[in-house]
């Protein structure tokens, strides 16, 4: 792809930018060439929104390791070894042969995936699925078109966003609210700072705790108590090994989503005692 003014005239740049990029970009010069120019000289920003208005490529950067102020790349990235960046911005796809660590915000248009630990210091945003060998720390909004899978720990500082499923291997720490399109499965204790809402069901293998409401188009299991300052929500079964309690003044509610036939079978609420509020479902003593 060759860039000429008037084809970046039709994507209505910024007068200050199409200044800049008008003295300093040969015209018809390439695409990445372009990104690589307005990065070196500290334009990130004019960078990531010149990708945005073009999209990816399908070139590929293979290195052995990255360490840079900031990175632009319409392609895909491959890093045999780790990533260190201040910030980083790729169009298609991202694969780290170790840790990643990123000191601004982490773009990916497609699949990041790092046989390491992933450290975000600013918003992270994947296209398509997370993958991470080992544990992930995001201190902005976190938001994925795809699964996410990490192995360790998922800590969130701001609000978690998945279209997909989360499988997290041990705890998942979310300082703001957590929403999964599909299931949500835990091996450890999940405790969210907000509203936690799953499409599919939620199975935490520790405790359950949120700031807000607990909801879940299917089930919700616990290995011990689900706890919640808002109402507690299940679209079948509702199971805790200890305790369940929704906020004061709210209810709890199983087989929102199952017929009072079927409730039981499907809509069971099972846990040490039962739940003060119990508004549906079928207690299991």
């Amino acid at each position: 792809m060759e860039f000429t003014k008037r084809f970046l005239r039709a994507k209505s740049p910024c007068a200050d930018g199409f200044r800049w990029f008008s003295r300093h970009v040969q015209d018809g010069g390439g695409y990445q060439q372009a990104l690589d120019t307005l990065v070196a000289a500290g334009r990130v920003d004019d960078a990531c929104w010149l990708l945005e208005q073009f999209g990816p490529t399908n070139e590929v950067l293979t290195l052995e390791a990255l360490d840079a102020e900031a990175l632009v790349f319409a392609g895909t990235l491959v890093v045999r070894g780790p990533i260190e960046a201040g910030r980083l911005r790729v169009g298609r796809s991202v694969r780290a042969g170790a840790g990643l660590r990123v000191h601004g915000p982490l773009g990916v248009g497609e699949d990041l995936r790092a046989e390491g630990a992933l450290v975000c210091q600013g918003a992270l945003q994947v296209g398509g699925d997370l993958r991470c060998a080992w544990g992930a720390e995001v201190h902005g909004a976190c938001t994925g078109g795809g699964d996410a899978r990490v192995a360790w720990d998922l800590l969130c500082h701001g609000p978690l966003v998945l279209a997909g499923h989360a499988l997290v291997g041990q705890d998942l720490w979310a300082h703001a609210g957590v929403a999964c399109g599909k299931g949500l499965r835990v091996g450890g204790q999940i405790d969210c700072g907000g509203d936690l809402r799953a499409g599919h069901g939620i199975v935490a293998g520790g405790a359950l705790t949120g700031a807000g409401h607990i909801e879940a188009g299917w089930g919700i299991r616990a290995a011990h108590d689900i706890v919640a300052q808002g109402a507690i929500k299940a679209g079948e079964s509702l199971v805790a090994g200890g305790v369940i309690r929704a906020g004061q003044g709210y209810g709890v509610y199983a087989g929102l989503n199952v017929q009072r036939d079927a409730w039981e079978a499907s809509a069971q609420v099972c846990a040490s005692e039962r739940p003060a509020g119990l508004l549906s479902g079928c207690w299991v003593a």
